[in-house]
């Protein structure tokens, strides 16, 4: 009952994170972390599927592996958060929804580069080397 319980609370957390891709207002990462815990601990199979696809890839490993994301990784995801958030901010038909997606994107900045701390050099992969020089 447990394992079905997770796995189905992984799919749908893999569904809502991949949502979130094209949706800023659902945050992917979150989502992609939650599938990958619900997965570690009900089904071998959906971990491997997991860890496996673009999205996580993209979005999760770096953290998920090291506890750090590559510099030029922060960087990107800022700039992409930042275009999305902005068009939702000038799109949001209500000034308390921009606020709070003003101090969601304040706190997304703050959280990347305060909070959780850049790759060191000698943790680079093979991915990270094509995107460095």
């Amino acid at each position: 009952m447990k394992r079905h319980f997770l796995i189905s609370v992984g799919i749908l957390s893999f569904l809502l994170g991949s949502a979130g891709v094209l949706l800023p207002v659902l945050p992917t990462t979150p989502f992609l972390l939650l599938s990958g815990y619900c997965f570690a601990h009900s089904s071998n199979k959906f971990n491997d599927w997991l860890k496996k696809t673009k999205i996580y890839q993209i979005y999760v490993s770096d953290y998920a592996e090291t506890k750090s994301i590559p510099k030029y990784k922060k960087w990107k995801i800022l700039m992409n958060s930042y275009i999305l958030m902005g068009i939702s901010i000038f799109l949001a038909p209500l000034q308390p929804v921009k606020v709070m997606l003003v101090l969601l994107t304040l706190a997304l900045t703050v959280v990347l580069l305060f909070v959780i701390p850049n790759r060191k050099d000698h943790l680079k992969t093979k991915e990270d080397q094509k995107y460095i020089h």
